[in-house]
Parts: C-alpha cells; structure tokens; sequence
C-alpha cells in the first residue's frame, strides 16, 4: 500500500498507515500497559469499588436496622402509652369508686349522728316531761288540797297524803284525758 510518490521514484510515508515498527512498539507498549493495568491498577479499582459497595449497602443495612428497631420502639412506646392510658383510667375509676364510697360512710355516718342526737333528743324531752309530770302533780295535789281545806273548812293535806287522794284524783284525770 505504498504510494509511489511522482517525485524521485522512492517510496513516500502514508502518513495514515503507520510503519511496522510504530505498531510493534505501540502493540508492545499497549500489552505492557494492560498488563500493568490488570495486575495493578483494576484489583485496586475493584476493591475501591466493592469496600464503597460494602459500605453503602452496609449503611442501608444498618439504616434498615435502625428503622426496625426505631418501628419496634414505636410500637413499645405506644403499647407503654396505652397501658398507661388504662392503669389511668383505672386508677380514675378507683379514685371515683373509693369517692362514692367514702361519700357513702359519710352520709350513713351523719344519718347515725342524726339519729343519735333525735334519740337523745327525745330521751331528754321525756325526762323533762316526766319532771314536769311529777313537779305539777305535786303542785296541782298541793292547790286542790289548799283549796278543798278552804272550801270544807279544815286542813286536809295531812288527811289527803295519807290516803293518796291527790294521786288517785290525778290518776283518773289522766285516764279520763287519754281517751
């Protein structure tokens, strides 16, 4: 593929088609080259490569990790949040169980009290009445005799005691009272 040049006969240089020599010595160099790339530069490479694979997967990996444990402790959290939203309740509904109740001993306790002061109450009343009762008795018993001694004339009080007159007189205006 030499062109015969017009000019002197002699074969010129294609400057598209390299001599022989430059291939031999660029073939040469490129082997020495791949060689040097293969058997250094790419293993290099390759563990570059895979320690930044290994890394970024690692990191999703943990991160997937962290995520679960992050849904985990969620969900713990929210277990822990309703289990105390019920021991709260409960202890509300306790509270207002033991309210009612105390309220309940409050009022038996008072109605007791009530009770208690009406009964003395009404033992007092009775014990002043009867007082009363026997202080009129003996005052009523003591005016009738007066008075019967100035209508007949002569002291009956030492007659009347004798023979319980007064007493029967107010015995039978008690009986007749009560019907």
């Amino acid at each position: 593929m030499y062109f015969l040049a017009a000019e002197g006969g002699e074969a010129a240089h294609n400057p598209i088609i390299p001599a022989w020599q430059e291939i031999v010595v660029g073939g040469i160099a490129f082997i020495v080259l791949c060689f040097v790339l293969m058997k250094f530069v790419f293993p290099r490479m390759e563990q570059t490569f895979q320690a930044r694979v290994d890394a970024i997967e690692g990191g999703i990996k943990r991160a997937e990790a962290a995520q679960v444990e992050a849904n985990q402790l969620l969900e713990q959290y929210r277990a822990q949040l309703a289990e105390a939203r019920t021991d709260a309740a409960k202890i509300r509904d306790d509270a207002r169980a033991d309210a009612e109740g105390i309220r309940q001993d409050i009022l038996a306790k008072a109605r007791e009290e009530s009770d208690r002061i009406i009964a003395a109450g009404k033992e007092q009343l009775a014990a002043e009445r009867a007082t009363i009762v026997r202080e009129l008795r003996t005052e009523v018993g003591t005016i009738a005799v007066d008075l019967a001694s100035k209508i007949v004339g002569e002291s009956l009080a030492d007659e009347a005691r004798r023979k319980g007159t007064v007493d029967r007189f107010l015995s039978g205006l008690e009986s007749t009272g009560a019907r």
